[in-house]
């Protein structure tokens, strides 16, 4: 017997069925339900039995959730010490990211954290890139992530943005609607300068459609981006959400569509309470941030 165990039983008692458990626990139904079994066989027992679509106790099965609750409420207070250090201060939240996505968490969602949670210590965490991320998850040497989705199986995955890249181009250039990926190869695009972060995002997004397009500009002036557009010195390859005045402009969607999918991850094992509170939060406050109609809004 485990806590691993305990707690699949206990969800499975809570969402009456084992799929609805293993999604709130964010596991493999297979798993859960082979680690309930498990658990049967070992106790000699049925905790579960068939009603309609979902499960219901037994009566014995009553009894080892009944105990089961306790138990983890105990090994939920030994991690809340853990967690403070036993002395009442916040122990170290780590999170790990990309250069690209810094800015992210420390330019509006970890201050506004803090300030909802006072208590909370947390150390950004800086990779290279999405495999160094994995790679600090693996080991252990941070607890949560915020990179660009997908991610390797073995890990947790939380969408919490998704971004469209669209062309913005003069009204009179000649182009299908949506446009194919392959239609940027060789065209001349207004670019954040080369060697930034805003750069390396577009270039991991122009790399995926296996695109080539010629740089115009190359400048993270973004006020000037569309006036360039308008002078007719290149397209702008951007996110559709954080497109401000098009006016006069078109606006292309690409099929297949060219998007960008950001999420936090960590492995699948029990999160921490601080590391589950700031899920939680980060995951509210990007739907405030998206607001009723989808656009990101600026927070300083």
């Amino acid at each position: 017997m485990n806590l691993r165990q305990l707690r699949y039983v206990v969800a499975t008692a809570d969402h009456g069925t084992m799929t609805s458990a293993a999604q709130a626990l964010y596991v493999a139904q297979p798993a859960l339900s082979r680690a309930v079994r498990e658990l049967e066989r070992e106790l000699g027992v049925e905790l579960f039995a068939r009603s309609g679509r979902g499960v219901v106790l037994t009566a014995v099965g009553e009894q080892v959730v009944r105990q089961a609750r306790i138990a983890l409420e105990a090994v939920e207070a030994i991690e809340a010490l853990a967690v403070t250090g036993g002395d009442g201060r916040a122990a170290e939240l780590r999170v790990a990211t990309t250069p690209a996505l810094e800015a992210e968490l420390t330019g509006w969602l970890i201050p506004r954290f803090a300030r909802e949670r006072l208590a909370a210590r947390i150390r950004v965490v800086r990779c290279p890139g999405r495999e160094a991320v994995v790679a600090a998850l693996r080991a252990g040497r941070a607890d949560l992530a915020l990179t660009d989705l997908p991610v390797p199986g073995d890990l947790a995955a939380h969408p919490v943005d998704h971004r469209e890249v669209v062309l913005v181009s003069p009204p009179g250039l000649k182009l299908r609607e949506p446009l194919p990926p392959a239609a940027l190869d060789g065209m001349r695009l207004v670019l954040p300068a080369r060697g930034g972060p805003r750069r390396a995002e577009l270039d991991a997004v122009l790399a995926r459609a296996g695109a080539s397009p010629v740089p115009a500009v190359e400048s993270d002036d973004r006020e000037t981006w569309l006036d360039r557009v308008r002078d007719g010195t290149g397209c702008l390859l951007w996110y559709r959400n954080q497109l401000e005045d098009t006016h006069g402009l078109v606006v292309r969607s690409f099929t297949p569509p060219l998007s960008r999918m950001v999420g936090l991850v960590h492995p699948y094992r029990r999160l921490s309470p601080a590391a589950r509170d700031f899920l939680t939060f980060a995951k509210d406050a990007a739907r405030e941030r998206r607001g009723g109609d989808g656009r990101v809004r600026e927070h300083t």
